[in-house]
């Protein structure tokens, strides 16, 4: 499948993802206001973290190794099998060690014990939440498109009316309540989803674990785990470091830039995950390496652009439209929040190569370096210049990576 074709069918998910991401800021923004949704964002950055580590951190790797060896049946069960035993390994004890902590874990992410329930929740669910991304990843691998798209559909629908619903009548612990078991439900739908797949057979997950494919694939855990501990922690850090000196309104402003950041860029990088990570970990010639970075960015780039262009001009409709005018501070945060977002889109597609290549140094030591840069350079600006300084710490961050990433990259394209 190409990556037109690709995009059009992930274009159709995510613009009812955006539509359905967008409804749910508004009534967040209405009912829990600037602070509740920067509390949003912690629990958001601790259930990526953990709900990664609990999955054995090997979606990457399963999508890779499934994709390139899609005919070969035996191979597969091996990978299957290998990844879904490391998972159940893993999630018990994590959800044992969430469920002791949770009111320690509430009172570092929101400054209460008041939500330790929320973590004991979170903990329960959790597995679901694993085995629906195992399975999602299988179904990535084996290139089937159309029902990973329904599914992400049924997801942003179920995830909307969860949110509604529980904001409504129970404010900012039904918004934190929402964020924890909607995918966790949803995966009863991709589970019966895979059971109609021609390919489905019980055994394929039940194998002994293959010693070959378990190096694999923590190979790749190594890499997603910095990805998924780093990034989070960081995040969590800049909230914290914002609400500590200035306020956790203006932690809630940031927040809400950032969801529409992550919101508009969904085009992309659900693109990038489904199709570049499995078309690049079938390339070996440097020459086509090479014209489908080209192809990439001759596509995705044009569209970055022109979209974040729209979003600054029509930055203050934005805001009326989706949030509430408490949230109207937030204005002057747009131009280098998307100026970055640029950037970032155009490193990520050199840097999605480091992960179809398994380049697992590279991608760890550049992981840890500019997630924690970000947090250097957020002190240094926002010192400097209050509040917009966040999103100047995140565009200049991300020019530094771009550069570093060019320059990594560049031999790799120097064809022969």
């Amino acid at each position: 499948m190409t990556l037109i074709k690709t995009s059009i069918l992930t274009a159709i998910s995510t613009i009812i993802r955006v539509i359905a991401g967008f409804i749910s800021i508004k009534i967040i923004a209405v009912y829990v206001g600037p602070s509740g949704l920067a509390l949003m964002g912690q629990l958001q950055s601790f259930i990526t973290m953990m709900s990664s580590i609990a999955s054995a951190l090997v979606k990457e790797g399963i999508v890779k190794y499934t994709a390139e060896n899609y005919d070969d049946e035996g191979i597969k069960q091996k990978i299957w099998s290998s990844a879904f035993k490391i998972s159940l390994v893993l999630v018990v004890p994590m959800s044992f060690l969430v469920i002791v902590f949770s009111d320690f874990i509430s009172l570092k992410l929101f400054k209460t014990v008041e939500y330790g329930s929320v973590f004991i929740l979170f903990a329960i669910t959790v597995i679901f939440f694993v085995l629906n991304s195992f399975l999602l990843s299988i179904l990535n691998g084996q290139k089937e498109i159309k029902k990973l798209t329904i599914l992400n559909i049924i997801g942003s629908i179920f995830g909307l009316i969860m949110t509604v619903v529980l904001v409504i009548h129970y404010q900012l612990y039904g918004a934190l309540i929402a964020q924890i078991i909607s995918q966790s439900i949803v995966f009863f739908i991709t589970l019966f989803f895979v059971l109609k797949s021609s390919w489905f057979k019980l055994n394929m997950f039940l194998g002994d674990i293959d010693k070959e494919y378990t190096k694999k694939l923590l190979k790749y855990s190594l890499m997603a785990l910095v990805t998924a501990t780093m990034i989070p922690l960081s995040h969590i850090y800049i909230r914290n470091y914002i609400g500590a000196n200035i306020g956790w309104d203006e932690a809630g402003y940031w927040q809400a830039v950032w969801r529409i950041s992550e919101t508009y860029l969904m085009l992309v990088t659900v693109s990038l995950s489904v199709y570049y990570l499995p078309k690049l970990s079938s390339i070996d010639d440097k020459k086509m390496l090479r014209a489908e970075l080209f192809y990439g960015y001759k596509i995705i780039m044009p569209i970055v652009v022109f979209t974040a262009f729209g979003i600054y001009i029509f930055k203050d409709f934005i805001i009326e439209i989706l949030f509430t005018e408490k949230f109207s501070p937030m204005a002057e945060l747009f131009l280098y929040q998307l100026i970055g977002d640029v950037i970032k889109i155009a490193s990520w597609l050199m840097s999605f190569i480091m992960i179809a290549k398994a380049m697992t140094r590279m991608y760890i030591l550049s992981e840890i370096f500019f997630a924690w840069s970000f947090v250097g350079l957020t002190i240094l600006f926002m010192n400097i210049y209050g509040l917009i300084g966040v999103t100047i710490a995140f565009m200049v961050n991300y020019f530094i990576y771009l550069i570093f990433i060019y320059f990594k990259m560049k031999d790799l394209f120097s064809a022969k």
